[in-house]
């Protein structure tokens, strides 16, 4: 059967578009068969859904075209079509055309159409489901073509999962699982083992038990590292679904196995799945079984593999508990803040300040602190930025006193790194850190009453060469305001700001102009008036017109900071000299400025 475009010809301009659709399907050119692909619900709907179901999806099926872009957009538009056949009942026509692509061998495809006849599936009724889906199924699973077994593994745990209560064909089901999983190709039983884990979850208790169990360990020994590799994730999922003496019998062996694997990506799935796992068995097992195989991937060869395992000892800690942790986990984490590897020592410095609240402050202190002040004093602004990124779970533990020596130069010495996104990190964690330490500690006087290096960094920033650097810096200096308060601001902000709109640079004029109109927000408004504007107004006279436009910007934000009489006696009057100046860009900003006025009053 073929779709008849002629059939629609008529005067009504929506069904002669259809048509155009139906023709644009057997186009030799690409983008139109695409386009036209991109509109089968369109189509279906002026079609009705007996044609569609008669016609259309079996050209679907039919067609031969090559272009994978295409292919991949008709397995998307299935799903949309569930509501253009006439209900469930006939939702198992859409079968025929995601058959096909399923045993194809471009892979994306192959997923969207497994992914689509799923939920075509779990859309049809239980008759549907037994006589249509679940044949599917197995056709897939007894392809030639390797592509279909593939394809197979992914759509037989969910037609296991609604073929419920059918105990004969579930049987068949598992069956053909089990051939999958011992299949020749490796590509199949790479495909199987990564959907072990939901086809067990469709499974009753006794077969996960029996011959999913058989399964798995039938895969551990697998002589592909990318089969292995992926019974490693399994772990933990089988673990979820077994009884936990039947986990720690079964599943904590092959783990430990894994942990010993000569494929350091299977160690690597190891260390990023251990976690989990141990959550499974409990906290005395993973104390008992699992902690010496934490420990080995902790100094495992590998870089990728230490990292991975790194990431988790904060976690870990939590799960096992502070005695366990202190004898076991914390002397590998000595040695790691000092790995050879810069990200190795990155990933401890994530996490190792989240070991504090689980060791308490004696431990903390004896131990972790030595290792927080090696990884501040580290070579590496990334393992830097990353301490003091998590200060705050430390500061709950211990405070900051103990650190505070090694804090403020590291956080100096970040403050001035030659990449500008570690300048910007460091800007962005100001704030936090003011408010966990305190005016007094961050921003302290020299001994001659001059102000603190912090303070000048946070004020230098407003001259650095990169634009996001000089406007997160205006947006600091507020955050700090809001923080310490306008007195503050007033003392140690306000008068070094005012002094860098006379910068022979405009750039950086225009920097401390936009620092001034966010500070204007926070410092209240007869600082505002007797300190801000007066600079704003002497600016909007500036030689650069990009000055100038930026004064008119700045003081319709002002104006939503002032009371109406302020407005009306002192912004008003500058925005209208603004908008008359002989630039257009000015004027615009300043027309725009004053209606923000208006709409204030």
């Amino acid at each position: 059967p073929h779709v008849v475009a002629g059939t629609m010809a008529s005067d009504d301009p929506d069904l002669f578009n259809v048509a155009m659709l139906i023709d644009e399907l057997k186009n030799e050119n690409v983008q139109l068969r695409l386009n036209s692909i991109r509109r089968l619900t369109t189509i279906a709907g002026a079609l009705g859904p007996e044609r569609t179901r008669g016609e259309l999806i079996p050209f679907l099926a039919d067609s031969n075209d090559d272009e994978d872009e295409c292919l991949l957009a008709v397995a998307e538009e299935m799903v949309r079509l569930m509501s253009k056949v006439g209900g469930p009942e006939h939702l198992h026509v859409l079968l025929a055309p995601l058959e096909n692509l399923a045993s194809l061998e471009e892979t994306a495809v192959r997923e969207k159409a497994v992914a689509s006849a799923c939920e075509v599936a779990r859309g049809m009724t239980k008759d549907g489901v037994r006589e249509h889906f679940a044949p599917l199924a197995q056709r897939l699973a007894a392809g030639d073509w390797f592509t279909a077994r593939v394809s197979a593994c992914g759509v037989l745990p969910v037609a296991y999962e609604l073929c419920a209560g059918q105990d004969s064909l579930r049987e068949e089901m598992r069956g053909a699982y089990s051939k999958l999983c011992g299949d020749e190709t490796p590509m199949v039983r790479r495909a199987a083992a990564q959907h072990l884990g939901s086809f067990a979850a469709a499974c009753d208790k006794k077969h996960v038990e029996g011959e999913i169990l058989s399964l798995f360990k039938q895969l551990t020994g697998d002589e592909q590292d990318s089969v292995r590799l992926l019974v490693v994730e399994d772990c933990a999922s089988l673990g979820k679904l077994l009884s936990r003496e039947t986990c720690i019998a079964e599943i904590v062996p092959a783990a430990k196995k894994f942990v010993n694997d000569k494929s350091w990506r299977v160690r690597y799935a190891v260390a990023k799945q251990l976690y989990d796992l141990c959550e499974c068995v409990g906290a005395q097992c993973a104390r008992d079984e699992l902690l010496s195989s934490y420990e080995r991937l902790l100094t495992d060869g590998e870089a990728e593999v230490r990292i991975a395992s790194a990431g988790g000892a904060s976690a870990l800690c939590r799960l096992v508990g502070p005695e366990a942790a202190t004898s076991e986990i914390v002397p590998r984490v000595k040695e790691l803040a000092t790995d050879s590897s810069q990200h190795v020592r990155a990933a401890l410095a994530s996490v190792v300040m989240g070991m504090a609240p689980t060791l308490g402050k004696d431990r903390t202190i004896d131990h972790l602190l030595p290792v927080f002040l090696t990884l501040l004093r580290d070579e590496i602004p990334d393992v830097r930025l990353n301490i003091i990124s998590k200060l705050e779970e430390v500061n709950q533990v211990i405070g900051v006193d103990l650190l505070a020596q090694e804090l403020l130069p590291a956080i100096k010495d970040l403050a001035e790194d030659t990449h500008w996104r570690v300048r910007l990190a460091i800007i962005e964690y100001v704030p936090l850190l003011a408010t966990q330490m305190g005016v007094a500690f961050l921003f302290q006087q020299s001994p001659t009453g001059e102000d603190g290096q912090l303070t000048t960094l946070c004020l230098s920033w407003l001259s650095d060469r990169v634009f996001s650097i000089r406007e997160a810096a205006a947006l600091n200096l507020k955050k700090l305001t809001e923080v310490f308060g306008a007195e503050w601001a007033s003392k140690h902000v306000l008068p070094k700001v005012i002094a860098g709109v006379q910068n022979p640079r405009y750039l950086y004029r225009v920097a401390a102009i936009r620092a001034l109109t966010l500070l204007a927000a926070v410092t209240g408004q007869d600082a505002c008036l007797q300190e801000i504007m007066p600079v704003l107004k002497s600016s909007a006279k500036d030689a650069v017109p990009n000055v100038r436009f930026c004064v008119a910007k700045a003081l319709g934000e002002v104006a939503l900071t002032l009371d109406t009489a302020a407005v009306d006696g002192e912004v008003k009057p500058a925005l209208k000299d603004l908008e008359t100046d002989e630039d257009t860009d000015v004027r615009f900003y300043a027309n725009q400025s004053l209606q923000m006025c208006e709409i204030k009053a």
